[in-house]
C-alpha cells in the first residue's frame, strides 16, 4: 500500500466512523484531523522527508446510552526512503459508564498509565467506585510493541487500588506485569499518596518497586506550598533506577542510579507573568555531581506577546561547566497570523517523543522560527524550521509544515 493509498484509508475510516456516529448514533462528535509534512538529517546524513495524517475521533454518549468511542492514529512514511517512520494506532477503545452501578468498562487499544507503570495494551479496563471511600481498577490484555516481534503472548496486567480518605488524603496502591513471550519480564508495584493541608500546601510521594531485582526504582517525594496566589515554593527529592525487562540482555548490566533535589520558588508578578528561580543538585556515581541554577520569567498570552527569557548555570568539578540562556518570544500580528522565534543556548535538552516516535536526542544548542495562520478558529496551518547542536552530530536540521483540522 502506498503511501497516498494510507492517507485515503485513514480518512475514509474517519469519515465512516464520523458518519455513523453522528447520524445513526446521535452522538456528540469532535475531533482533530492534522497533517504534517517534516524533513530532518538522520545519522547517517542523509534527508528524510516524512508525512503523517494524524487523525484523533471522540464520539460521546452514542444514542443516549452512555457509550464513547475513542481513536487516535495515524498513517505515515518517507518520502525519500531514508527513515524508518511507521504507522501507529495509539488508541482505539469503546467505553461504558455504569455498565452497572458505578461499573465503568473500555474495551479495545488503550494506554494507562500508574505509578507502578504504563502500557499501551489491546485489552480490557474496569473501574469501580462503590467500595465506600475505594476505587479499584484492573486492567489486562496484548502488550503492545510497535515492532515485529508483537507476539500473542506478550500480555500485560495490572490493576490500582485508591481513595480519598480524612477529605484531604489521597493514596493509591497498584501493580503490573508483563509477559514476553509468556515469560515474566517485568513485576512492578506501585505507591502514591498526597496530602492537601488547608489549601496551603500539597505533600506528595510516588514510589516504584521492582520485584524481579528487588530493589527501588523511582521515589518521589515533595511539596509544593503556595501561601497566597502571587507565590508557589516548591522542594523535591528524585531517585530514578533504570529498569529493563527480564528477558532483555540489558538487565544482566549494572546500571547506575541518578538522584536529584530540587528546589523552586515562583512569583506571579502582573497579568500573564511569572517570575521563577530553581536550584537542583544531581547527585551520581561515576560522575561528579552538579548544580544547576535556572532563573527566567515567562509570559502567557493574555494580549498580543508571549514568551519566556531565563539564564542557567551548571557546574560541576569535571568541568562540564556550561552557561546558557533560553529565549522565546512570538507576537499575535492579527486575527490570523502568529509568529515567533527561539534560542535556547548551551542549555542540555532531551527530546524523548518526537511525532510520537521514542527518540534520545540531547541536544546544548537550538535556534528555531515558527509561525501560524489561522485560516478560522478550527483551521490552522503551522510550521516550523530548527537547527540543533547535539552530541550524536555536530549539527542538525529540521522543518515541519502541519494542517490542522478541528471538528
Amino acid at each position: 500500500m502506498t503511501w497516498w493509498q494510507k492517507v485515503r484509508v485513514c480518512l475514509l475510516v474517519g469519515l465512516l466512523s464520523l458518519t455513523a456516529a453522528s447520524g445513526a448514533w446521535a452522538a456528540r462528535v469532535s475531533g482533530n484531523l492534522s497533517t504534517v509534512f517534516e524533513w530532518f538529517d538522520t545519522g547517517t546524513e542523509d534527508t528524510a522527508l516524512a508525512g503523517y495524517q494524524y487523525l484523533q475521533l471522540y464520539a460521546s454518549d452514542i444514542a443516549d446510552k452512555g457509550y464513547d468511542i475513542r481513536l487516535y492514529g495515524r498513517v505515515a512514511g518517507d518520502f525519500a526512503n531514508n527513515a524508518d517512520v511507521d504507522s501507529r494506532l495509539y488508541t482505539a477503545y469503546v467505553a461504558k459508564r455504569d455498565l452497572v452501578d458505578g461499573l465503568d468498562v473500555r474495551l479495545g487499544r488503550q494506554f494507562l498509565s500508574t505509578t507502578a507503570g504504563a502500557s499501551v495494551f489491546d485489552g480490557v479496563y474496569l473501574s469501580y467506585d462503590k467500595l465506600g471511600p475505594l476505587k479499584a481498577e484492573v486492567f489486562g490484555g496484548g502488550d503492545v510493541k510497535y515492532n515485529a516481534n508483537y507476539s500473542a503472548d506478550d500480555i500485560v496486567i495490572g490493576g490500582r487500588l485508591s481513595g480519598v480518605f480524612l477529605q484531604n488524603l489521597s493514596l493509591g496502591l497498584s501493580a503490573i506485569e508483563k509477559f514476553d513471550r509468556g515469560d515474566p519480564s517485568y513485576i512492578l508495584y506501585g505507591f502514591d499518596a498526597n496530602y492537601k493541608l488547608d489549601r496551603l500546601a500539597d505533600i506528595y510521594n510516588e514510589t516504584q518497586y521492582d520485584y524481579l531485582s528487588n530493589r527501588i526504582s523511582y521515589f518521589l517525594l515533595g511539596t509544593s506550598v503556595h501561601p497566597t496566589q502571587e507565590w508557589t515554593a516548591r522542594v523535591e527529592y528524585l531517585y530514578s533506577l533504570p529498569v529493563f525487562a527480564s528477558t532483555s540482555i540489558y538487565s544482566v548490566f549494572a546500571v547506575d542510579e541518578y538522584q536529584q533535589a530540587q528546589a523552586e520558588l515562583s512569583w506571579r508578578f502582573a497579568e500573564g507573568l511569572r517570575a521563577y528561580g530553581t536550584y537542583t543538585h544531581e547527585f551520581y556515581k561515576e560522575f561528579s555531581d552538579a548544580d544547576v541554577l535556572e532563573a527566567g520569567v515567562e509570559k502567557i498570552r493574555t494580549t498580543d506577546w508571549a514568551g519566556y527569557a531565563a539564564l542557567t548555570l551548571r557546574n560541576d568539578d569535571d568541568g562540564q561547566d556550561l552557561y546558557g540562556v533560553k529565549l522565546y518570544g512570538s507576537y499575535l500580528f492579527s486575527e490570523k497570523i502568529q509568529a515567533g522565534a527561539g534560542a535556547n543556548m548551551d542549555v542540555l535538552e532531551r527530546r524523548l517523543d518526537v511525532n510520537g516516535d521514542q527518540t534520545d536526542q540531547t541536544v546544548s544548542q537550538r535556534y528555531w522560527v515558527d509561525a501560524t495562520y489561522y485560516f478560522t478558529r478550527k483551521v490552522s496551518l503551522q510550521g516550523k524550521v530548527e537547527m540543533a547542536k547535539s552530541d550524536l552530530w555536530d549539527h542538525y536540521f529540521r522543518g515541519r509544515v502541519r494542517l490542522n483540522v478541528q471538528f
